[in-house]
This record gives C-alpha cells, structure tokens and sequence, in this order.
C-alpha cells in the first residue's frame, strides 16, 4: 500500500504535464490548418512518382 503514495501523485503529476503541453501547443497554433491536409491528399503536385 505504501507504494501507492508513491505512484498516485506520479501519475497525477504526469497527466498535468501532459495538461499543461496540450493547452501550450493549443495557444501557439500548432493546430491552425485542419483542412489543409484534406485537400494536399487530393491534389497530385506532391506525388512521389516524378513527372515524364
């Protein structure tokens, strides 16, 4: 049982951490363009196969 006042606040503290990244990434706009990858999928200037 005593290990268990060892892992729950590694835990809790791990999950804030990962809180805390999440809304930093979110206020810098690192998610600014969710449809800029649908359509880049759809267009064929970034193939992998070059042009004859």
């Amino acid at each position: 049982m005593s290990i268990l006042s060892y892992l729950i606040p590694i835990s809790l503290g791990l999950g804030a951490l990962g809180l805390v990244a999440f809304i930093y990434t979110v206020r810098s706009n690192q998610y600014d363009d969710p449809e800029g990858d649908s359509r880049r999928i759809l267009t064929g200037e970034w193939d992998d196969h070059p042009k004859p």
